[in-house]
């Protein structure tokens, strides 16, 4: 007897929607708004975000640059837009992959994947590895080095590879308390910030239209061809942190009406969190004192609200920005694992087999959890024993690989608008083509800002990484065909149907 039996499909109120796609319901429906608006919120986790990269906004745009997290934020909010249109017509784990296999075609679909893959390889790494080098070292006051770096960051990731593999309802509940701590203390931080740096007069206005040590000759110029000018250089704190609001919709097969529950919970998770960072950055810099001084810490953020708030203060934001981080990673962990489990039933994975198992105990892709898991550990090596080059290369490259996603998916939505599938929940309706101007002026702005010198790091890595994957698709090609690669449909699952009717009616005569 097969000690581990096929596991049945588990039955739920939109187990038809899945079958309408080709698929059966294999994981449970868990996840209802809350919890879906809490998976957009956590990958995004503006703590983290602004923890990582204020700095080297102060170095690059000065804290003039700041305000380029308003434009982002609504470049952003069009993006996720434009996803939740998506999702509401094709609401099914794999999110571009399986939006660009079916409205285009699969060898493109193949493509998105294997990139969102990569970026989902690689983001985890740059947010946890936050935790290790800047962070845990001012908390706990030791020195952090090459060694006691790589090792925590690695048992971070090891950490939260087994509560993804192990549960889904602890992960979402992990997830939930770790988004509401984290909209409350930035709320609270932001007023308290705002108040205390009025009365103790420390509230300085002039700073949020300051370059800083930046020159105002040329500030807000295009750049040149091949770099970018310093205005420019501030949006990169709004796409690196702006992203991964889309792992929502990878949970769509586990979402409760996700036609409708995982399009608001996108878009009200980018405008909410767009609010709340733009409150905090304009009391940060307000309250932020010498500013060219301040561009020279490591950890800008935790010394301004130590020299506003006090120390007691600053060590309970840096426990929320752990816990934050740790949030972010956990999300990112479980999106990561699902696109490689929606890949592999397709046969479009390597190690298919082993990887599109739904594991009969735990209730998840256990498998592609621990292959994610491998994944980050090789990445965590590959980058480095920590180094500031390093760093800078992870976080460019988890900035640059969304942007390429977002604009891939943006770009089929626009090609495809005329001939999309009926919408099951939500529509853009006249909305449509303000949101795709928008969302495509932002994209293409974003995009052209990855044009310097500083970053051929991070596109070396992307084509290393594709042509790996180039290799193993053009294996499927060869194995399988073109016709190898038809994704599961609507038309498929209702020849099954028939033939399973006249089956029973030839049986019953």
């Amino acid at each position: 007897m097969d000690p581990n039996p096929p596991r049945e499909a588990v039955p739920g109120p939109d187990a038809t929607n899945i079958a309408e796609f080709g698929y059966k319901q294999e994981m449970k429906r868990q996840y209802g708004w809350y919890a879906s608006f809490a998976l957009a919120f956590g990958f995004v986790s503006i703590a983290t975000g602004l923890f990582t990269t204020y700095g080297s906004v102060l170095n690059s745009s000065g804290p003039l640059g700041i305000w380029t997290w308003a434009l982002a934020t609504l470049g952003q909010t069009a993006v996720a837009l434009v996803f939740g249109a998506l999702v509401a017509r094709i609401p099914v784990s794999g999110y571009s992959y399986q939006w660009v296999s079916r409205l285009a075609n699969p060898t493109l679909g193949w493509l998105m994947g294997w990139i969102s893959f990569m970026f989902l390889g690689v983001v985890v790494v740059a947010v946890d590895i936050t935790i290790a080098s800047t962070i845990l070292p001012v908390l706990f006051e030791y020195e952090g080095n090459t060694m006691n770096i790589y090792v925590i960051t690695a048992i971070v990731v090891l950490i939260q590879a087994i509560m993804v593999a192990w549960s889904t309802r602890v992960t979402q509940k992990t997830n939930n308390v770790a988004v509401t701590i984290q909209v409350i203390g930035m709320i609270a931080i932001t007023i308290l910030l705002f108040v205390v740096g009025y009365v103790t007069g420390k509230l300085d206005w002039s700073n949020l239209f300051s370059t800083g040590a930046i020159p105002t000759e040329n500030y807000f110029s295009l750049g040149t061809w091949t770099e970018a000018g310093p205005w420019a250089m501030g949006f990169l704190i709004g796409a690196f942190t702006i992203v991964g609001f889309e792992s929502a919709a990878n949970l769509s097969e586990e979402t409760r009406d996700p036609a409708r529950t995982v399009p608001k919970a996108m878009w009200q998770a980018v405008l909410s969190l767009g609010v709340m960072g733009m409150l905090f950055l304009i009391a940060v810099t307000a309250t932020g004192g010498d500013m060219i001084a301040l561009a020279q810490s490591p950890t800008p953020i935790a010394d301004v609200i130590d020299n506003v708030l006090g120390s007691v203060v600053g060590k309970i934001l840096l426990v929320m920005v752990v816990i934050s981080i740790f949030s972010c990673g956990l999300t990112i962990s479980l999106s990561g694992a699902r696109l490689v489990w929606a890949m592999s039933r397709d046969k479009r994975f390597p190690g298919w087999k082993w990887l599109s198992v739904v594991n009969p105990k735990t209730g998840t892709p256990l498998n592609a959890m621990m292959f994610m898991l491998v994944i980050g550990q090789i990445i965590l090596a590959v980058f480095g024993f920590y180094s500031a080059d390093a760093l800078f290369a992870l976080f460019s490259a988890a900035t640059l690989l969304p942007a390429l996603i977002y604009a891939g998916t943006v770009l089929l939505y626009i090609v495809k608008r005329k001939s999309l599938p009926p919408t099951k929940g939500f529509d853009l309706g006249r909305w449509e083509t303000p949101v795709l101007v928008v969302s495509a002026v932002w994209l293409l702005y974003e995009l052209a800002i990855f044009r310097g010198e500083s970053f051929r790091d991070p596109w070396l890595y992307v084509f290393v990484l594709l042509a790996i994957g180039g290799v193993y698709f053009g294996f499927l090609l060869l194995r399988n065909g073109r016709a190898g690669l038809t994704m599961p449909d609507l038309h498929d699952i209702d020849k099954e149907l028939d033939a399973d009717a006249e089956a029973v009616e030839g049986h019953v005569a």
